[in-house]
C-alpha cells in the first residue's frame, strides 16, 4: 500500500495520523497538491490510498475507517455515524472557519460557525462518560475529528475553556504521539498560514446554517448523497455512457436445472442457515436468514454470476420429537407438516431458492456418517464420560434446548443449557443454576453417559491458519469476526457429537448404536446433503474451494457453528471440501419494543404476515430497511406505515407513476426525442453515483445501505420533475415542449433503472414497473454490468404499456389494529390457563425450616403472569439499554417472583446447589 499525501491539506492530516496511530505497513509519498494521483479522476483528490489490488481510496474518512480494519480494529455503528456526522455536519461548518481565518483574518468569527457542532460534541461527549467518542480506546472517529478541528484550535482565538468535556477529549487525542507527529509533517509547524495555499484552490463555501444535531440511525434517505458536487467530467462520461443504449447488450439468461460450476465464471454458493422445523419462522427469523440470502442470491444472479441458492429445514432432534408428543403424531409425520408450512411461507415471500430440502433424507445419513468415520480414522475423535442432566418425570435425558435456568457466567434468569441469550457464552446444562425440565417444570438429576467428542484443540491450528485467510480475504461481518476470535481467545474444548436421542442420524459405531449425532455436527452437513438431493454432482459445489465461493447467511447466534465447529469438522474430514469464504450475520431483530413470542401471540410469524392483507413485497421492503446490519434493530407498525407512505407511495412509487402517467397523457404512450441538457446530464451522473455506491454495497452484502441509494435515486428524479415542471411546459412553444419531452423521457428511463435495482428487495413491484413500461428483457442484465451502467434503455419511440399506481397508503385505522392484534393481549387469559395445567403436580418436599409446601393453585396461577410480565419488563430493559443497577433490581424481582411460583406449585424454591460462577 502507498499513501499519497499533501503538505497544507488538513484531510491529509486525519490519513496520516491514523496511519502512524495503527502502524500499519504502508509507503507514504507527499505530492504537489495539484498532482493527480487517482487515474480516473479527472482533479486532483488528496489523501489517496493505493491498495495492492490496484484499486485506491480517495475519502480521509474512508481511508481512515480502512487502517483500523486492516489493523483489527472494527468500526462500531456509534463510530460509522460520528464518521458520517463528521462529513455532513463539521466538514462543511470547518470549511467556512477556515475560509473565514485562512482568507479573511476574521479569526475571531472562528467561533461563531464552529458553535452548533461544538455544542453537540460536548454534549455527547459529557453525556457518555467515556474517554473517547465511541468508548474507552481510540477509534478512526476520534482522529478525524480531532484532525478536523486541530488547525482552528491551534492557531486561532478559538478556545475550549467552557466546554470542558471537548477540552480533555481533544487533549487526550491531542497528546498521542501519531497525532503530534501527523501534524508536524502536513502543517509544518505554520498552523493555519500552512493551509493558505491549499485554501486558496478550495471554492468558497456555501454561507448556509449547518445542522446542529447528534449522529445517528437516520430514518430517511434524504440528507444521504442529495448535495453532491458532480463536475463537468462526470456529467460528460454520464451522458456518454446513456448514449450507448442496449444494442450490443446481451439478454437476460435464465436458470437451467441444475446448476453447477463453470470454468471462468464467478461460482456463488449460497446458503441460508436451516430454519427448525417444528418452528414457524417470525420476521426476525426471516430477515436474518432466508430474505437477506434471497437477495443477495437475485442480485448476483443479476451481476451475471452462476448462483446456486439452497436450503432446507432441520429435521432432527428432541424439539421434534417433543412436538410430535404434544400434537400425538410421529416425528417424521411432523416433519411433514411443518416442512410444507416453511414451505408455504417462503413461497409468500417469494423466496427464490434453487432447491428448499430437508435433513431427513438417506443422503443426510450417508454424508453425515462418511464425515463422521473420516475425522475418526484421522484420530480428531475421543470418547469420555460426562455428566447430562435427565429427567425422572419425563423419563429421559434432556438436550439443552429443553432446559432452563440461570446463566452461571452473566446469572441471566432465563438461560438455555447450550447457550445464554444474554451474553453468548456457550452453557454446560449441568452448570445451569436452578435448571428446569421446559417440558415439566421439575428439577432434573445429574446422571452419567459416554459420548464422543470433536477434539478441537487437536484442529485448532488448522483452523487459525483457514481463518486468518477468509476473515482477511472475504466479507466476515463484524460481529462474525468478534464472536470467532472470542471463541479462540478463550481456547477450544474438545465439543460433544452425540446425544442420547433416537430421532437423529444415527451414530455408525459399534460401541454408541444406541445415540444419534448432536444437531450442531449434524444440522451443518445438511447443506451438503440438500445439495446431494438437488444434484447428483453436488461435489462440484462442497469439493471445489478453488472455484466456488461459499456464502453463508445467518443469525449471530449461529455463528460459531458455522465458524468453528463445522469448520473443523471438514477440515479434520480432509477430503477437499469447500468452506466458507463470507459469512454474513445479522443482529437480533425486536418487536416493538420486545422479543416475538408465538406461545404469547406477540408478533408476527409468517403464517401471518399474509392475513394482514399487506403485499409481500411491502413486508420484504420494510424488514430490509431496518435490517439489524451492525445492531439490533425493531420491527414497529407505526414505523412500517410511516416508511410505507413516505418512501414507497410518496417518493418512489410517486416518481415512477409520474414519469409513466406524462409519457401517457403528453406523448400518447410514446418515450419522447430527449435533447440532453446541462440540468439533464448533471442528474444523469448523480443517478450513475447512486447506481455505483449500490453496487459496491451489495457487492459487500451492506443491503440495508445500498437500499437507501435506490431511494435517492426517485428522489432525484421527484425533484428534477419539480423544478422542470413538464405539465406547464407541454403547454408552451416548441422548445418548452421539447423541455417537456426530454425531462419526460429522461425520467421514464430513470423509472426503468429502478426497476432493476429494486428487483432483488421487491420482485413482484419490478415486474410490474417492467411491464407497465414495456422494458425490454436486456435492461436487466445492462445495468448492473460492471461497476453500473446506466443507459438509455427507452430510447425515443418506444411504446410503453399501462400505467397503475405501485402501492397503497397504510391507513392509521389499520395499523392500530393490527398492532393491537399481534400485541399479545388475545393469548393472556389462554396462557395464564395453559400455563397452570401444564404444570405436573410434584410431591412436597421440606424445605430448610421443616414444614411442607402446599400447592395453591390460584396463587400460582397469579404468579405465572406475574412472571411473564416481569420477565417481558426484564427483557424490555435490556433492549433498551436501561442502567446496569436498574436492569440488576429488576432480574432480582424476577428470580423473587419464580421462587414464590415454585413455593405456590409445591415446589423446593432452593433446588441442589450446582457448580457455577457465584454472583
Amino acid at each position: 500500500m502507498n499513501l499519497f499525501v499533501s503538505e497544507g491539506n488538513p484531510h491529509c492530516l486525519k490519513a496520516l495520523a491514523a496511519l502512524e496511530a495503527t502502524g500499519v505497513q504502508c509507503g507514504v509519498q507527499f505530492v504537489n497538491q495539484d498532482e493527480r494521483v487517482v487515474p480516473f479522476l479527472s482533479r486532483p483528490t488528496l489523501p489517496a490510498l493505493a491498495l495492492p489490488s490496484g484499486q485506491y481510496l480517495f475519502s480521509s474518512n474512508a481511508i481512515c475507517r480502512y487502517l483500523f480494519e486492516v489493523n483489527g480494529q472494527e468500526c462500531s455503528e456509534l463510530c460509522d455515524q460520528w464518521l458520517e456526522w463528521e462529513a455532513t455536519v463539521l466538514q462543511p461548518a470547518l470549511q467556512q472557519a477556515l475560509h473565514m481565518a485562512v482568507l479573511q483574518g476574521k479569526s475571531s468569527e472562528v467561533s461563531k460557525a464552529l458553535q452548533g457542532p461544538i455544542n453537540v460534541l460536548e454534549q455527547s461527549l459529557s453525556k457518555r462518560n467515556a474517554p473517547y467518542l465511541t468508548g474507552d480506546s481510540v477509534s478512526a472517529a476520534d482522529l478525524v475529528l480531532w484532525a478536523g478541528f486541530f488547525p482552528v484550535l491551534s492557531d486561532s482565538s478559538l478556545t475550549l475553556g467552557e466546554h470542558k468535556s471537548l477540552k480533555a477529549w481533544f487533549d487526550r487525542v491531542a497528546a498521542m504521539t501519531a497525532c503530534q507527529s501527523a501534524a508536524q509533517k502536513v502543517l509544518q509547524g505554520k498552523g493555519l498560514q500552512g493551509m493558505k495555499s491549499y485554501m486558496q484552490k478550495q471554492p468558497a463555501p456555501q454561507s448556509s446554517q449547518c445542522r446542529e444535531t447528534q449522529p445517528c440511525n437516520s430514518n430517511s434517505a434524504e440528507e444521504e448523497g442529495g448535495e453532491r458536487v458532480v463536475s463537468e467530467e462526470e456529467m460528460e462520461a454520464a451522458a456518454l455512457t446513456w448514449s450507448k443504449g442496449l444494442n450490443t447488450c446481451p439478454p437476460a439468461t435464465k436458470k437451467q436445472h441444475p446448476i453447477l460450476p463453470q470454468e471462468g465464471k464467478r461460482n456463488v454458493l449460497v446458503t441460508s442457515a436451516l430454519p427448525y422445523v417444528n418452528n414457524v419462522p417470525h420476521l426476525g427469523n426471516i430477515i436474518g436468514c432466508v430474505l437477506s440470502a434471497d437477495v443477495f442470491s437475485r442480485y448476483g444472479h443479476l451481476r451475471g454470476w452462476n448462483m446456486l441458492f439452497v436450503c432446507g429445514t432441520d429435521e432432527y432432534g428432541t424439539a421434534t420429537e417433543n412436538k410430535a408428543r404434544e400434537e400425538g403424531l410421529t416425528p417424521q409425520q411432523i416433519c411433514d407438516k411443518y416442512h410444507a408450512v416453511h414451505s408455504s411461507i417462503y413461497k409468500w415471500f417469494q423466496i427464490d431458492f434453487d432447491y428448499f430440502g430437508r435433513t431427513t433424507t438417506e443422503k443426510q445419513t450417508e454424508i453425515a456418517q462418511d464425515i463422521f468415520w473420516r475425522l475418526h480414522e484421522r484420530g480428531f475423535l475421543i470418547e469420555d464420560t460426562v455428566e447430562q442432566l435427565r429427567c425422572e418425570n419425563c423419563q429421559r435425558f434432556l438436550a439443552d434446548r429443553f432446559v432452563e435456568g440461570i446463566c452461571p457466567h452473566c446469572s441471566y434468569p432465563e438461560a438455555r443449557g447450550d447457550q445464554c441469550d444474554k451474553c453468548g457464552r456457550l452453557i454446560n446444562a449441568v452448570d445451569l443454576r436452578e435448571p428446569q425440565c421446559k417440558v415439566c417444570r421439575q428439577t432434573p438429576v445429574i446422571r452419567s453417559s459416554k459420548h464422543l467428542f470433536l477434539d478441537l484443540p487437536k484442529l485448532e491450528s488448522q483452523l487459525e491458519q483457514w481463518l486468518e485467510k477468509s476473515t482477511s480475504t472475504g466479507d466476515w461481518t463484524a460481529n462474525a469476526k468478534q464472536i470467532t476470535r472470542s471463541w479462540l481467545r478463550d481456547g477450544l474444548k474438545p465439543r460433544c457429537i452425540t446425544r442420547d436421542l433416537q430421532w437423529g442420524t444415527p451414530v455408525p459405531h459399534a460401541d454408541f448404536k444406541e445415540k444419534v449425532f448432536y444437531v450442531w455436527f449434524d444440522a451443518p452437513i445438511g447443506y451438503l446433503s440438500i445439495t446431494a438431493n438437488y444434484t447428483s454432482k453436488w461435489e462440484k459445489w462442497w469439493k471445489n474451494p478453488h472455484q466456488v465461493e461459499l456464502y453463508n447467511f445467518m443469525a449471530k447466534d449461529n455463528v460459531p457453528f458455522h465458524s468453528v465447529v463445522f469448520p473443523c469438522s471438514l477440515l479434520g474430514a480432509q477430503d477437499n471440501y469447500t468452506l466458507v469464504n463470507h459469512l454474513i450475520a445479522t443482529e437480533y431483530l425486536n418487536y416493538e419494543d420486545t422479543k416475538f413470542s408465538k406461545s404469547r401471540g406477540v408478533g408476527v410469524f409468517g403464517d401471518m404476515a399474509k392475513d394482514t392483507g399487506i403485499p409481500s413485497d411491502v413486508w420484504r421492503f420494510y424488514l430490509l430497511y431496518v435490517r439489524p446490519e451492525g445492531q439490533d434493530s425493531a420491527f414497529s407498525w407505526a414505523d412500517m406505515a410511516l416508511k410505507n407512505n413516505s418512501e414507497l407511495l410518496n417518493n418512489l412509487g410517486n416518481f415512477i407513476n409520474r414519469a409513466g402517467m406524462f409519457v401517457t397523457k403528453f406523448f400518447e404512450g410514446c418515450v419522447p426525442v430527449m435533447e440532453l441538457q446541462e440540468e439533464d446530464k448533471k442528474l444523469l451522473a448523480l443517478v450513475s453515483w447512486e447506481l455505483q455506491q449500490y453496487i459496491q454495497l451489495m457487492d459487500k452484502i451492506k443491503i440495508r445501505d445500498a437500499l437507501k441509494h435506490i431511494l435517492n435515486i426517485s428522489r432525484h428524479g421527484n425533484q428534477y420533475i419539480q423544478v422542470n415542471e413538464p405539465w406547464k411546459k407541454i403547454k408552451g412553444g416548441d422548445s418548452e415542449r421539447q423541455r417537456a419531452g426530454t425531462v419526460t423521457g429522461v425520467s421514464v428511463n430513470i423509472a426503468c433503472l429502478l426497476s432493476v435495482m429494486l428487483s432483488p428487495y421487491m420482485p413482484a413491484v419490478s415486474q410490474t414497473i417492467r411491464d407497465q413500461l414495456n422494458a425490454p428483457p436486456s435492461c436487466i442484465n445492462t445495468m448492473l454490468e460492471d461497476n453500473g451502467t446506466f443507459v438509455c434503455s427507452l430510447s425515443a419511440g418506444h411504446r410503453i404499456g399501462a400505467v397503475s399506481p405501485l402501492f397503497q397508503k397504510l391507513e392509521a385505522d389499520q395499523i392500530e389494529t393490527l398492532k393491537k392484534k399481534f400485541g399479545g393481549q388475545q393469548t393472556t387469559v389462554r396462557n395464564a390457563a395453559s400455563a397452570q395445567s401444564a404444570a405436573v403436580p410434584a410431591p412436597a418436599v421440606a424445605v430448610e425450616v421443616g414444614t411442607v409446601n402446599q400447592v395453591d393453585p390460584e396463587k400460582a396461577k397469579q404468579l405465572t403472569q406475574a412472571v411473564a410480565e416481569q420477565g417481558e419488563k426484564v427483557r424490555a430493559l435490556k433492549a433498551q439499554k436501561a442502567e446496569k443497577a436498574v436492569i440488576t433490581a429488576e432480574v432480582t424481582k424476577l428470580l423473587d417472583l419464580k421462587k414464590q411460583l415454585a413455593l405456590a406449585e409445591g415446589k423446593n424454591p432452593e433446588p441442589a446447589p450446582q457448580k457455577g460462577k457465584k454472583k
